[in-house]
């Protein structure tokens, strides 16, 4: 299958390069300067589950090619709006458009701009970052990345996908209930993302608190209780089956979000908390934690754009 991955950074640099690696034909959509430094460096992987040196076949929005088999998005929800811009040139009848991003807003936004069937679900879980070489470091030993159909069926099409993903040095895993996974895991990073922010700390200092402990488990009970209202298909116990999780992390884990912050870089506040909140508001139910955590990401967000050049 021709794959047209989205971005080249973080996640979309390393799952397109272990399915590079494997021998998949698979070409990276980028901007021109991350075009330039991939030409002269090479994608480079360094990965607890082994490095890698690879030349990709890059593309930029401005160039033509003929459409592709699958779509993987792997950027920010605030990059959405033109990443459906550069790919409509890419999408064809028979296109599976992919996404990756965290929460549930995109799914809607991407099947009103290419129709419902082109969009299969999917998400990830890995820790990775791009170091200030442009290389992509993941260094713990989860590279989870789960799809499938939206409506569970196992078509002629996801098992060529899955054909084409298996054998793969990642763990790729075709799942019959890929919506229930993407709300399970918008609970969790919701949570995760929201807590390490407000607190600027990694998870372990916080759950080592009384008051930090369970200030997690009202905050994934107050969204849980979000998205039950709203019948989100998710299980009935999924906050207490979350907060056990949460209990095991390594004391040192951070969100993507919390580093984000760190670098003064751009956050997902809307996409992930704002839409909860918003839901939350249309059904009168309260969610102060989440309220709080809102706040804190807003007032970054409004002191970001003050400083800005």
């Amino acid at each position: 299958m021709k794959i047209l991955v989205v971005g080249a950074g973080a996640i979309g640099g390393y799952f397109g390069g272990r399915l590079l690696e494997k021998g998949e034909n698979v070409t990276f959509l980028v901007r021109e300067k991350r075009k330039k430094q991939l030409e002269q460096t090479g994608l480079m992987i360094k990965s607890v589950h082994g490095n890698m040196h690879l030349t990709p076949s890059l593309i930029t929005a401005d160039q033509r090619a003929d459409p592709f088999d699958v779509i993987l998005i792997s950027t920010k929800s605030y990059q959405l709006n033109d990443v459906i811009k550069d790919i409509h040139p890419f999408v064809g009848n028979e296109t599976m458009i992919l996404p990756l991003l965290n929460g549930i807003a995109h799914v809607n936004q991407l099947i009103k701009e290419f129709g419902e069937k082109a969009v299969i679900g999917g998400l990830c879980f890995i820790e990775t970052t791009l170091d200030h070489e442009g290389r992509v470091i993941q260094s713990s030993p989860i590279h989870k990345l789960v799809y499938g159909e939206r409506n569970g069926q196992m078509t002629d099409r996801i098992k060529r996908l899955q054909s084409s993903f298996e054998g793969t040095k990642a763990s790729f895993i075709l799942s019959e209930k890929i919506n229930q996974d993407m709300w399970h895991k918008y609970l969790f990073i919701s949570a995760f993302s929201g807590i390490t922010s407000l607190m600027n700390s990694p998870i372990g200092p916080i759950r080592e608190e009384k008051s930090g402990y369970k200030a997690i488990a009202v905050l994934l009970n107050e969204i849980s209780a979000i998205m039950k209202k709203i019948e989100a298909p998710i299980e009935e116990k999924i906050a207490e089956a979350q907060l056990e999780t949460m209990k095991e992390m390594g004391d040192q884990m951070k969100s993507s979000m919390q580093r984000d912050m760190e670098k003064l870089f751009p956050i997902e506040a809307e996409h992930l908390h704002g839409y909860l909140l918003e839901k939350a508001e249309d059904h009168h139910l309260d969610a102060p934690v989440l309220q709080t955590i809102y706040t804190k990401l807003k007032l970054y967000e409004k002191e970001l754009s003050q400083n800005q050049p």
